[in-house]
C-alpha cells in the first residue's frame, strides 16, 4: 500500500506537469486548428531561463530565502516564454492559417529544432544542474515520501489551472476565445479582434508551460537543451486523451497520464516477472492511451473542434 501511494503521488506531481503543457497544446488548437509542437521546447526555454536567474541570484544575492529565489525565477521565465511564443505565431504560424494543414504541422516541427539549436548555442549541450532551492526534508503521507518542491509544484499546477478556468468562463478576453474557437469569422463580425486573441492564446500557454518548465528543472534536479522533446509528446498525447480543444479534458488527461505512467514505473516489473524495468514506463502510458481512443477517438472529455464556417 505504501509503494501505491507513492506512486499515485509522484502520478500527480508529473501529471500536474503535463496537463500545464497540454493545456497549451489544447488552447491553441480549440482556436486555430493548429498543433504547435514546438510547445514542449517552449517548457525547456522556461527552464533555462530559470535556471538562468537562479544562478544570477546566488550571485547578487545569495541571503534570499530559497522559495522567494524561486518565486522570482517563475515570475522571470514567464515573460521569456510569452515572448517566444508570440514570436513563433508571428513569424511561423501567422502566414500558414489558411494553408494546408500539412504546411503548419511541417513549420511547428522546424521551430522546434530551431528552439532546441537556440538553445544549445546558448546553454551548452550538456545537461546542467538545477540548484536546490527548498528544504530536503522528506514529507510523509501515509507511509509515502513528498519532498517540499512537489508539494509546491502541485499547489502551483491547481492554482494555475483554476485562474485559466476563470479567465476563460468569467472574463471578456475568455469570452473572445471561445468566440474565435467557434467561429472566427462571426467573432470578427462582432468586433472582436482575433489576431490579439491568438496573440493572449498563445502568451498564456506559454506562462503555463514556463511554470512547468522551472518545476520540471526544481523536481528532477537537471535540464538540457533537448528536454522538451519527450514532456511534449506526453502533454500532447495527454491533451489527445482528454480531448483535444478542451481545457477541462487536457487538466485530467495529463493527470491520468501522469497516474499511469507512475503506476507502470512502480508495478511493471513485478507484471512481467522482472523482464521489463522501470525505464519501460512509456509502455503503459501509450498503450492506455491507444486503448482510450479506441473506445472513445474524441478522447474522456470529448474534443471541442468548431466547424470553421
Amino acid at each position: 500500500m505504501d509503494t501505491f501511494i507513492q506512486q499515485i503521488i509522484n502520478g500527480l506531481v508529473l501529471g500536474s506537469m503535463y496537463a500545464l503543457v497540454a493545456l497549451g497544446y489544447t488552447m491553441v488548437y480549440g482556436v486555430l486548428n493548429l498543433i504547435n509542437f514546438a510547445h514542449g521546447d517552449v517548457l525547456m526555454i522556461g527552464a533555462m531561463a530559470g535556471l538562468t536567474i537562479l544562478n544570477l541570484l546566488n550571485h547578487v544575492a545569495p541571503d534570499l530565502p530559497g522559495f522567494v529565489k524561486l518565486a522570482i525565477a517563475i515570475l522571470g521565465a514567464i515573460p521569456v516564454c510569452m515572448i517566444v511564443n508570440v514570436l513563433i505565431e508571428r513569424v511561423a504560424y501567422r502566414r500558414l492559417r489558411n494553408a494546408p494543414r500539412l504546411a503548419p504541422l511541417i513549420t511547428a516541427i522546424g521551430v522546434s529544432i530551431l528552439l532546441q539549436t537556440f538553445a544549445m548555442m546558448i546553454w551548452g549541450r550538456n545537461p546542467l544542474p538545477f540548484p536546490q532551492m527548498l528544504s530536503t526534508d522528506p514529507i510523509m503521507v501515509g507511509g509515502a515520501v513528498i519532498s517540499h518542491t512537489q508539494v509546491l509544484l502541485l499547489v502551483l499546477a491547481a492554482a494555475a489551472m483554476f485562474g485559466l478556468v476563470m479567465l476563460v468562463e468569467k472574463t471578456k478576453m475568455g469570452r473572445a476565445m471561445r468566440a474565435v474557437a467557434e467561429n472566427p469569422r462571426v467573432a470578427g463580425l462582432m468586433g472582436v479582434d482575433s489576431n490579439r486573441v491568438i496573440v493572449a492564446t498563445f502568451a498564456i500557454g506559454a506562462g503555463l508551460a514556463a511554470v512547468a518548465g522551472v518545476m520540471w528543472g526544481a523536481n528532477y534536479a537537471s535540464i538540457q537543451f533537448a528536454m522538451g522533446f519527450v514532456p511534449g509528446l506526453k502533454a500532447f498525447s495527454a491533451a489527445v486523451l482528454g480531448g483535444i480543444g478542451n481545457i477541462y479534458g487536457a487538466m485530467i488527461g495529463g493527470i491520468v497520464l501522469g497516474i499511469i505512467e507512475s503506476l507502470g514505473a512502480g508495478y511493471i516489473g513485478d507484471l512481467t516477472g522482472g523482464f521489463l524495468g522501470s525505464h519501460y514506463q512509456d509502455i503503459f502510458a501509450f498503450v492506455v492511451l491507444i486503448l482510450v481512443l479506441t473506445v472513445r477517438p474524441s478522447g474522456i472529455m470529448g474534443e471541442r473542434v468548431a466547424d470553421r464556417a
